[in-house]
């Protein structure tokens, strides 16, 4: 034994080994950890870097060679992909500004209001509703003979002939302002649980101190729904970078891939033209903006450790 003074009492005392750990104690959590790891690979990283590879050939689904980097040359070459990038942007910033912020507002409207339950189930159930199911609908409104058009000519306007989803940069609005329709009911949920959670002292020693209104929402209530906000921005980011259904069934991406974004495109090259290697470099691409971009807005908002 090493003997020691006891600081705390002035007296000698003894001090205690280091603890070891048993060698199965020190692989258990890595033993827990392995079917999830497992799992996350079999389903996402292989399946990555097979498409990686194939993005390196030219593969028609009979034939493959490598072409090593003139898929993604051709990428660059392309005004279809340029234009998908540029819709891509515009999905991006629409879906981020729109359902947010409508459904933060519709939260703060409703909450604590009076009947505001029944009030709030009328942008909640579209979130029920299916990509197809609200492609059909908005469809149906959209079109040159569609329900806005007969709106339009009733209340004594001009009706758009050719509709809205035959020119661009309209299509690629109205198909933001129709997935807003869908999207906003599951930002309004996450907002009520956050609005739910904010303590009430905290509003009423606002209140006390002179806050008011808008005030009082950007002082005390919106920094306490901090961890909300990162949660509905990283969906609506996510999103709005994969964004397929609801562009196909509507426009097909068309006119003359006006309204493509980059899944589009994928599709387009992989499913309809057959030809899987310049599709697999479009799903590279968009994979690497989707990490990077979901990866730099969490870093930057996660609370980094003291």
């Amino acid at each position: 034994m090493v003997s020691t003074v006891d600081t705390a009492h002035g007296r000698p005392g003894t001090s205690r080994p280091p603890v070891r750990r048993r060698p199965l104690e020190a692989v258990a959590p890595a033993a827990f950890l392995l079917p999830a790891v497992a799992l996350v690979g079999a389903l996402l990283l292989v399946p990555f870097a097979v498409t990686f590879a194939q993005s390196f050939t030219n593969d028609n689904g009979y034939m493959s060679s490598f072409v090593w980097f003139e898929n993604y040359a051709a990428l660059v070459r392309d005004p279809n992909f340029v234009q998908a990038i540029i819709n891509t942007v515009m999905w991006t910033v629409g879906t981020l500004v729109l359902p947010v912020g409508l459904g933060l507002a519709i939260a703060m409207m409703t909450n604590g209001l009076k009947g505001g339950r029944w009030l709030r189930i009328a942008f909640i159930l579209p979130f029920a509703l299916s990509g197809t199911a609200t492609a059909v609908i908005w469809g149906f409104v959209l079109r040159s003979d569609g329900a806005l058009n007969q709106a339009i000519a009733f209340f004594g306007g001009e009706p758009s002939r050719a509709g809205f989803l035959l020119e661009w940069p309209t299509n690629t609005i109205v198909m933001i302002l129709a997935n807003t329709w869908q999207a906003v009911g599951v930002a309004v949920i996450l907002f009520l649980v956050g609005l739910q959670s904010v303590p009430p002292e905290t509003v009423e020693a606002g209140t006390l101190d002179g806050a008011r209104g808008f005030r009082l929402f950007r002082s005390i209530v919106f920094p306490q729904l901090h961890a909300v906000t990162v949660v509905v921005i990283g969906m609506s980011l996510a999103n709005s970078l994969r964004v397929f259904d609801l562009i196909w069934l509507l426009t097909k991406g068309g006119p003359g891939g006006s309204s493509e974004t980059l899944a589009v495109t994928m599709y387009r090259e992989s499913f309809i033209l057959t030809d899987y290697g310049y599709g697999a470099s479009v799903a590279v691409v968009l994979a690497v903006i989707v990490v990077l971009s979901s990866w730099a807005y969490l870093r930057r908002q996660m609370p980094k450790e003291a």
